[in-house]
This record gives structure tokens, sequence and C-alpha cells, in this order.
């Protein structure tokens, strides 16, 4: 991968001012890691008439499928091939952008200490790269470049020189000649470069835009591509490409009634804004879970029915959950939820700390022993009754994690809710869905059965009436001393723990919400959906 820069000079102006700015010795080759490899900044020709500035990129194929993980560019889920024959070492993409930027970040930044004058000062500039993707062809490299100032030559490559039948390939060799600041070109190309690729090599976050608007200034604002600038740098992601697009109107906006932005985007009083917004019960019933699991102080967690990864996803963003498995029958739900959690862009340490498995709760599983906790979170209503204990016995007899969090639907409260008529249940996919008083006489005899302990906490708006949408049971293991199958006396040992902190009163775990998969029933945001709950058993 390879970009140079040249500039012409006289004896009064040399071209060797080139270096200053780029802050890089003409008489020096020099090396710098990356991330993907290695950049090197050479100089082919240096003196007072014509300097030139070469920069290599040499991409390190085993980084790159190692941290792509065979997603993305360069690594497409649809072909196994792709991770070792592709275009990344050669053609300008992103990578090369972000070499640019880490290269040369103070030439981009406009700064120059030893000769501070050179920063102001436009120079002619010859920027070749000799292949540049260029999804839209010739055509788009002029529409992108050309508004800018740029003399633009866009020579498009034949597929096989050998084979001029098969007519150009989506490659040109790229020349821009131009008048301009240093600083400016290079923000040209930190942008316009992975726009043309219309890919980029890592995942696109939300600080992405605050990279393309600091790049950006005093140029994308008028652009008359900013659109698909804006669009594909942001990798279509549109929540941030509406976000990208009205900061980039309000400074238009600022800028012709010569104000800064901040005076004009003052339409909202934070401070005065303080008009509550209900917190959907799913969110609750992820926050009470949370709560439990940090009180046990688990670091080890079993997701069982995990689903498409909502609580997986919000016990990776924790560093108290060192370890995170996600379990679910449907193959389906599980690569949604590898999907949504973005484990092929992440860092390499968050994504180590998640598994997803495959796996019915109907059978005991060795993998699943030894672990500080596991969830239940709106599973076991979709579970038929008579096969039940097979569940039970395969979480509390086999696996026997320390602390257990079993959440479902309280069929009292359903009175609730306008939209679901009588008699019905929440979700199409429920079997069953219990009293508080069933709840509970079931919970109680699992822990008796098990060796467990067993406290109850409401999810949601607790009525007085029908009590929480949402019941909560918090098994924890009881002292390795006590007799794992206590009938009776384990028995009484729990009916006294629940006389303690259930009944009427309520156990202090906060208000929670769901395991990851659950589908949202009547009530709680509309349609209802059964992908995170396939539990076959």
């Amino acid at each position: 991968m390879f970009l140079t820069i040249t500039t012409t000079g006289s004896a009064d102006r040399p071209a060797t001012d080139l270096g200053f700015l780029l802050h890089k010795h003409p008489d020096k080759v020099q090396q710098f890691s990356t991330s993907h490899g290695t950049a090197h900044v050479l100089y082919p020709e240096a003196d007072a008439q014509r300097c030139t500035a070469a920069l290599l990129l040499e991409v390190d194929p085993i980084a790159l499928v190692r941290r792509s993980r065979g997603k993305g560019r360069g690594g497409a889920p649809d072909s196994a091939l792709v991770q070792y024959v592709n275009d990344r070492p050669y053609a300008a993409s992103s990578l090369l952008a972000v070499a640019l930027s880490s290269v040369f970040a103070s030439a981009m930044k406009g700064q120059c200490t030893a000769r501070p004058e050179l920063v102001t000062q436009a120079m002619p500039l010859r920027i070749e790269v000799p292949v540049l993707p260029a999804r839209g062809g010739a055509a788009l490299v002029r529409k992108l470049f050309e508004p800018l100032g740029w003399a633009v030559r866009a020579e498009p490559l034949p597929l096989d020189e050998t084979f001029p039948e098969w007519g150009d390939s989506c490659y040109v060799r790229l020349v821009l000649e131009g008048e301009c600041r240093l600083a400016e070109a290079l923000r040209h190309l930190y942008v316009l470069l992975p726009v043309l690729d219309d890919a980029k090599h890592y995942w696109v976050a939300p600080d992405e835009v605050d990279k393309l608007l600091r790049a950006g200034e005093g140029w994308l604002e008028d652009h008359p591509e900013q659109r698909v600038i804006v669009g594909r740098y942001l990798a279509r992601r549109s929540s941030l490409t509406r976000r990208a697009m009205e900061r980039l109107e309000l400074e238009r906006l600022a800028e012709s009634d010569d104000v800064a932005a901040e005076e004009l985007d003052n339409a909202v009083d934070e401070e005065a804004d303080t008009e509550e917004k209900p917190v959907p019960l799913a969110v609750q019933r992820r926050e009470a879970i949370l709560t439990v699991l940090r009180s046990a102080k688990a670091a080890r967690v079993l997701d069982l029915g995990c689903g498409p990864g909502q609580l997986v996803g919000a016990l990776l963003k924790e560093g108290q959950f060192t370890e995170i498995v996600g379990v679910d029958v449907s193959m389906r739900a599980l690569h949604e939820a590898r999907r949504r959690l973005r484990l092929d862009r992440v860092p390499e340490r968050q994504s180590e700390r998640v598994r997803l498995l495959q796996g019915s709760l109907a059978y005991t599983d060795s993998r699943l022993k030894g672990y500080d906790a596991a969830v239940l979170s709106e599973v076991v209503e979709h579970v038929d009754l008579p096969r039940l204990p097979a569940l039970e016995y395969a979480v509390f007899g086999s696996a026997r994690p320390r602390n257990v969090v079993v959440t479902t639907p309280n069929v009292e409260y359903n009175v609730r809710w306008e939209s679901l008529p009588a008699g019905r249940v929440r979700h199409a996919d429920h079997r069953f869905e219990w009293t508080r008083e069933e709840f509970r006489r079931w919970a109680r005899e699992v822990a008796a059965r098990h060796g467990y302990e067993v406290s109850f906490a409401p999810v949601g708006p607790d009525d007085p009436e029908v009590g929480p949408p949402t019941q909560l049971a918090h098994f924890r293991m009881a002292d390795e001393g006590s007799s794992h199958r206590g009938g009776g006396s384990r028995r009484e040992d729990s009916n006294r723990r629940e006389g303690s902190i259930g009944g009427g009163s309520r156990e202090s775990c906060g208000s929670r919400e769901e395991g990851s998969g659950e589908g949202r029933g009547a009530g709680e945001g509309g349609g209802a959906s059964t992908s995170g709950k396939e539990v076959a058993v």
C-alpha cells in the first residue's frame, strides 16, 4: 500500500520544506508500528526544486485476520478464502487513512514548531495513489475531489492486462494536483480514501462522528457530495449519519450568521427539562438481575436462554463479570446475539470474556458446571409444565451454580395491560403464567430439593392489589455442610427465610429486567417475538 506527496520549490522557497511540515527528515528512512503492520516514510527525491515523501504501509496479513476475526472487509463471513486472498495489503483503504493520521498526526493538525509560518502557506502538491478502490468508479472520484480544488486524474485499472477483454476493475490509479495547505490535503485523504473504498477495517463507533467533523472542518459543510461522504464514512449507520448531518447543518447556519454553533443550539434548557420518561419493563428486569448479580459478587455468569443477547451485552459492560456464557437452543438466536454484540469488532480482551453456546436446558451439560451464577430470565414459562422438572434438574441438580436468578411474568398483573384480552397470556409461546403464590411454591420446592435458599423481589411497579408485572426469585446455594436433598428440614429453612423477607414485604433488590432473549409481551412495548425463547425440551 503506497502513497506519495510531491511538491516543487525554488532557492527562496525550497521544496524540502515539506520535511518540516511532515516532521520527517528527508535524509532518513523511518518506520512506525501500526495495529495491522508497519508504516515506512522515505524520500525518493529531496532537493530545493522537487521533494517527494512516500508512505509505504506493509500490512501484516496475520494481524489483519486475527483482529478482524473473519469479518468485515478482507474477511467476509460468506467466504473462507477471503481471509487469505484479498486486496487489503495493496489497495489504499481505511488502513492507509489510519496510518496517515498516526504517522503524520502533527501535519494533519497543522502544527510545525520549527517553521510555524509554513503551516498557513498553500503549496503546489501532487499526490499519487497507485491502487485505490473506487466503489462508484472514476466519476465518483472526480465528484469527491474536484470540488476541493484538485485537478483529478483517475485511471481505471484493468482486471488483467493479459486479458483486456475482461474489462476494468473497481480500482483506479489516482493523481491529484493542486495548490493548498498540506494539512488540508491530508485531511481530504483521511476522509475520502475510506469513503471511496466504502468500507472500514474497524468497528464504526459513535466517536467516528467527531473524527469526521474534525477532519472535515472547513470543507465538508459545503461539499456537494456531503451526504455520500458522511454515509459511507460512517458505514451507513443511520443514527450516526443523522447526528453528523445535523451538526454539519448547524455549523453551516452558524457560519452564515457569524455566531458560534453553541449559541444557535440552545433551544432546549437541559436543566429545566425534568419530565420523567417511563422505563420499559424489559430495562427494569435487566437492571434487577444486574443488581442481584452485583450483590452476589458473581464473576462467572451463565445466561440460560440468552436469545439475542441483551443481558449478555449488559454484563459485558461491567468489569465485575469476567466470564459470560450465553446458552440457547436456537442457532438463529445465537447468530443474532453475535451480530448485536459485535464480537468481531470489539477489542480482543473484551470478546474473550464471552462465549455463546448452543444447548438445551432439558439436558445436563458439563460445560455449565462451576459458575458463580446462572440467569433464567423469562424462560421457565416457555417450557411445558410436565417438562419443567428436566430443566430444574439440569440447572439446580447438575450445573449447580452458587446463585440462580429466575424471573417470570406475574399472571395476576395481566388485568392491568389494557391491550391484553382477558384470559390471554402475554406471549404466544408462553405455556403457562404463574400467580405469585404458584411461583413461590415452585421456587420453595426447588430450593428444598436441591439445597438452596430462596428469596423474592418485585420487578416493576408493585400494585397493591395484583402485585408487580414481573416476579424475581434469587436462589443461593446453602452452606456446604447442609444436607443437599434435605427434604423437610431444607423446606423448613427455605420457608423460614421467605417468611423473613417475603410475604407482604419485599427484599430490596431494586427494580429489574430481563435475561436477554425475552420477546416483548403485551404492554411491554409492542409485538411479541419468540426468537430468543426457543426452549426445546
